[in-house]
């Protein structure tokens, strides 16, 4: 027998609102939090609006002491550990700087680059041959796994302690990746999301490669617009999203709040071929990897209530609805209602899965869908696929037992995810 997963603990630090309060006002009220950035302006970019996280100083020390705080620069990690304790808390759990090890816990959170901010840093100092002064964090901030090493000690895990790494599709894969430690007996709980930072220097390839909107410079709110006939490109978001998972067994042992079931999922690779390439999907391997999550959750696809797609406002949008069209064998009135969270906070890269699957649980856990903002003008390809009354341009009550959350990035690689509205 394997165990049964469920979430008993959000965490998010949102372009549109940090900690699980305001995000949720934010996302039924359709609230946007991408803003004009001057910085973005003075160093040359054509798109100069973005999502970021309004977090003050006395906000950071909260959750990171004065020690920690010295010499640090990396958004990504001061993300992840916000959204990451937050999640941990949700879920009835204290968080405490004593010496007890909890080999029951572990954690998987990814994230695409680590403190790059910290990285400039380092090259300059190194640059000037002042290698001394660089710090003794320099190391931890800007490894990769710098914010599982960050949270494991915090929060003092014994499990697994890790952090994966897959372009866009990062948190959705970490999820999983938890969910299948628990269902096979290996953890009780697994504390999972990823984290994306705040720096031009990880946005300047994408401006580079012209795939970010450069349109709406004057009217930030409007700039993301996924599924609409007007989007010209994404734009670039950053922050962190948190899930607690823990085996059914455990969660009911404690009398925790159960916010829903993960039925099961799907992570695979298009290979880039047949179409696929490294920024290109493969529309097979997509259609495959939807159909396999629902294979392993043992549904049906007329059952699936909602989708949370991946959704960039790029000329890729019409691909995405045509895949979930063929492989739901769902269209027109038929199709499940689905939103892009990206219509508020734009696109936050390896931080994207994480932060949609707490807007995706939060849907289940309140019984709404939550609104795709800018998108009055559904593009003509996918209203010619579904009913454009599928597509909520306001915030609408509705039962909602399943929920799909699909993730897709470079380098080809997919990760779909089923929630489930808990029933005991």
């Amino acid at each position: 027998m394997k165990n049964r997963v469920v979430i008993t603990g959000l965490g998010v630090v949102a372009p549109n609102g940090v900690g699980l309060s305001a995000f949720t006002n934010a996302i039924k009220s359709g609230t946007s939090g991408i803003t004009f950035h001057q910085e973005l302006k003075d160093k040359g970019f054509s798109c100069c609006i973005g999502g970021i996280p309004e977090i003050s100083e006395e906000k950071k020390l909260a959750y990171l002491t004065p020690l920690q705080l010295r010499g640090f620069n990396s958004t990504s990690i001061l993300y992840g550990c916000m959204a990451g304790i937050d999640a941990w808390k949700d879920a009835g759990f204290s968080v405490d700087d004593n010496s007890n090890l909890d080999y029951d816990s572990g954690l998987i959170f990814g994230t695409g680059t680590s403190g790059i901010e910290k990285f400039r840093e380092a090259i300059y100092l190194i640059d000037e041959q002042k290698v001394r002064r660089l710090g003794s964090t320099s190391v931890v901030q800007t490894m990769a796994s710098g914010i599982s090493a960050y949270l494991g000690g915090i929060l003092g895990f014994g499990n697994q302690v890790t952090t994966n790494s897959s372009a866009c599709t990062t948190g959705t894969e970490a999820l999983l990746l938890g969910f299948e430690r628990i269902k096979n007996g290996k953890a009780k709980r697994m504390l999972v999301g990823s984290s994306s930072d705040s720096s031009l220097y990880t946005w300047g390839g994408f401006d580079a490669m012209r795939v970010m909107s450069y349109k709406h410079n004057e009217t930030p709110a409007k700039g993301s617009r996924p599924m609409s006939e007007t989007a010209s490109g994404f734009v670039p978001g950053s922050g962190a999203g948190a899930l607690v998972l823990e085996s059914l067994e455990s969660a009911l042992e404690r009398k925790a709040t159960i916010y829903a079931e993960v039925l099961g999922g799907n992570i695979n690779s298009g290979g880039q071929r047949n179409g696929g390439s490294l920024t290109a999907p493969n529309a097979e391997a997509v259609q495959k990897c939807i159909t396999d999550a629902i294979l392993d959750s043992e549904i049906s696809a007329t059952e699936i209530d909602a989708i949370n797609g991946h959704l960039t406002a790029t000329s890729k949008d019409s691909l995405e609805i045509e895949n979930w069209t063929k492989a739901l064998q769902r269209n027109g009135d038929n199709f499940p209602y689905i939103n892009s969270l990206k219509s508020m906070i734009g696109h936050c890269l390896a931080a994207s899965g994480a932060i949609e699957s707490v807007a995706s649980v939060l849907q289940i856990k309140e019984q709404f869908i939550f609104p795709n903002i800018n998108c009055e003008d559904v593009h003509p390809e996918i209203s010619a696929l579904i009913s454009s009354d599928k597509i909520p341009t306001t915030m609408i009550a509705k039962n909602i037992n399943i929920v799909a959350k699909a993730s897709f990035g470079f380098g080809d690689v997919n990760a779909c995810v089923i929630f489930k509205k808990y029933i005991k």
